[in-house]
């Protein structure tokens, strides 16, 4: 991606096509509930008016304080079989006894294309959710905006990933430089923060964005006393991205007990400020350590939180390389899990790592468990050591493995070694 590319993007990321958006219509023929979750200001309310216009219908916002109100009294009039279908329900969180409604008329009417909800809460942390539709909804995550939808480019390298890796192999050198790299890894993907130039007018976004999630969101999930600590555990958390999660740091930096901190974390992870990344667990792995990796979901807002900016990476300060290190790492997780919401296979992700440090910062399974490997470089040089942890991986799976890449920011793809390739980080959405 050339520098004029990514300047276009950040000028017209308001008229960006989502790639979930032909996903969300053909569940519409299938399901009768589709439940789009992800992090405000993704694109979910805008995603719901044009499906909503589309099938000529209104949308019931509940962020709307009179409209909350008028469903809270009546939560079975919005959801009746009478109302034209989908509905289309924005933020339903904030009523979960719509939940027990909608099963209700799921009960007597279980036909396709019935109901169409977004919320910025995860939904399995909603009690209600959980006890309500299970089974009968079908559950989606709008992340922030991906590479290729920036650039009106359907992905496809995921489904190469599990499929036949050497397909991101390409005689032709990419064009993006490590200056490229840093701009879109520290810019995201949150559409509001790429329309607003970098600086000041895209860090007050940032800090508006995340005292609005901390300040409202997570409050309404549950009562947090130490609510103050919620930034401080946010930054500690993000300080620890595309590492193996150290709860006991954090509680330490913030004086507070483990179990607690434990759980505002995932108050945290509910309102899609950060995600965790299990450990990979076939019994070939059994000297695997079972603690997740944590990453924040935008690297932007990750940037920020962080302090990290083009002008400290052009000065190659040690400690600042180090985390745009791990950000590079946490991009290219996040780019692929976007990936698999449109993909053509079902995946699964995990990262690996052994006692004896052996690594591989994200492993892909599919539901017949086939496995791919993913490590990441915030760098163009490669050394043979890079690929222990993807030779480990590939030796213990034998057959199972279809590949491994190493990602970095070099611009030329190649095989290293059998099933063990070198691919630029720009591939997985060129």
């Amino acid at each position: 991606m050339s520098s004029q590319e990514m300047i276009m993007v950040a000028e017209h990321s308001e008229l960006v096509e989502r790639h979930l958006a032909a996903v969300i219509s053909e569940l519409l023929q299938e399901e009768p509930v589709i439940v789009l979750t992800g992090a405000r200001t993704v694109g979910k309310s805008t995603l719901l008016a044009a499906c909503a216009a589309a099938h000529g219908v209104d949308v019931v916002d509940l962020d709307e304080v009179a409209t909350r109100r008028a469903v809270t009294a009546d939560p079975g009039l919005f959801v009746s079989a009478d109302r034209p279908v989908p509905v289309c329900i924005d933020e339903f969180q904030h009523v979960p006894t719509l939940l027990d409604s909608i099963k209700a008329e799921l009960n007597q009417d279980l036909r396709p294309g019935r109901y169409l909800l977004t919320g910025s809460t995860r939904y399995e942390t909603l009690p209600a959710a959980s006890q309500s539709l299970t089974g009968r909804a079908h559950v989606a995550t709008m992340w922030p905006l991906s590479q290729g939808e920036l650039l009106a480019r359907r992905e496809t390298a995921l489904d190469a990933l599990v499929s036949d890796p050497t397909a991101l192999i390409s005689a032709e050198p990419t064009d993006a430089s490590r200056a490229d790299y840093e701009r879109i890894v520290l810019t995201g993907g949150f559409p509001l923060a790429l329309a607003r130039p970098a600086g000041r007018s895209r860090d007050r976004w940032f800090r508006d964005f995340v005292t609005l999630v901390l300040e409202r969101d997570v409050l309404e999930i549950r009562k947090v006393r130490q609510r103050q600590v919620l930034p401080q555990i946010l930054r500690r958390l993000v300080g620890q991205t595309a590492q193996v999660l150290n709860i006991s740091h954090v509680a330490d930096a913030v004086g507070l007990e483990s179990s607690v901190v434990r759980d505002y974390i995932g108050l945290l992870q509910a309102v899609f400020l950060v995600h965790r990344l299990e450990a990979f667990g076939r019994s070939v792995t059994s000297r695997s350590t079972r603690t997740p990796k944590i990453h924040a979901v935008d690297t932007g807002l990750a940037a920020y939180l962080l302090g990290v900016t083009e002008q400290k990476l052009a000065a190659r300060t040690p400690s600042v390389l180090t985390q745009f290190g791990h950000l590079v790492e946490t991009f290219t997780v996040n780019e692929l899990i976007k990936q698999a919401g449109w993909a053509q296979t079902a995946v699964t992700f995990s990262h690996y790592r052994t006692k004896d440090q052996q690594e591989v910062d994200l492993v892909v399974e599919t539901d017949a468990g086939v496995v791919a490997g993913v490590e990441v470089k915030a760098s163009s040089t490669i050394t043979d050591n890079d690929f222990r942890g993807l030779r480990a991986l590939r030796d213990r799976l034998g057959d199972d493995f279809a590949g491994g890449v190493l990602v970095n920011l070099g611009n030329r793809s190649y095989t290293y070694e059998d099933k063990l390739h070198v691919i630029p980080l720009e591939t997985l959405w060129r």
